[in-house]
């Protein structure tokens, strides 16, 4: 995964709730959201989440006919910055940005790279608290998961 990531609300809300926020960061050289993104992330971002505004704005008002407007914007940046990935944890958003060829990640694919890069040294307790927040995850996908980090 390139180092410039662009993410989505879900994204930012997830790991402030589980208190990992700063593993962004740590994997990313590069994070930006969108303004949208920011105000339905409602909190103050630290100062290392860049804001970055999409130029085409009729791409984010086609994408917002189907998807948020948070996604929306993230694709849209996504698709004027194609050495990004864009970090996007709902289903359809992720097949609008597939169909865009957009390289994309989701939340529980950082909380992978955190572990395989060695800021997490155990990846079971961070899911097990992401577990405790609205975040749904499959018992088939948290197998897949732990077993792809050999836990």
């Amino acid at each position: 995964m390139p180092d410039l990531i662009i993410c989505d609300t879900s994204c930012l809300i997830l790991f402030d709730k589980i208190n990992q926020l700063d593993l962004l960061r740590l994997c990313y050289n590069t994070i930006y959201v969108t303004p949208e993104v920011a105000a339905e992330y409602g909190k103050q971002l630290p100062d290392w989440v860049l804001s970055r505004k999409v130029a085409n704005q009729s791409h984010q008002r086609i994408l917002e006919q189907i998807l948020g407007v948070g996604e929306s914007s993230a694709i849209a940046l996504g698709v004027e910055l194609p050495q990004s990935t864009v970090v996007i944890d709902d289903l359809k958003a992720r097949k609008v940005a597939k169909s865009l060829n957009l390289q994309i990640t989701g939340s529980l694919g950082i909380l992978v790279k955190a572990k395989q890069k060695g800021h997490i040294d155990q990846l079971a307790p961070v899911l097990d608290d992401v577990q405790q927040t609205d975040f749904r995850i499959s018992e088939k996908i948290l197998t897949k998961i732990l077993s792809l980090v050999g836990e």
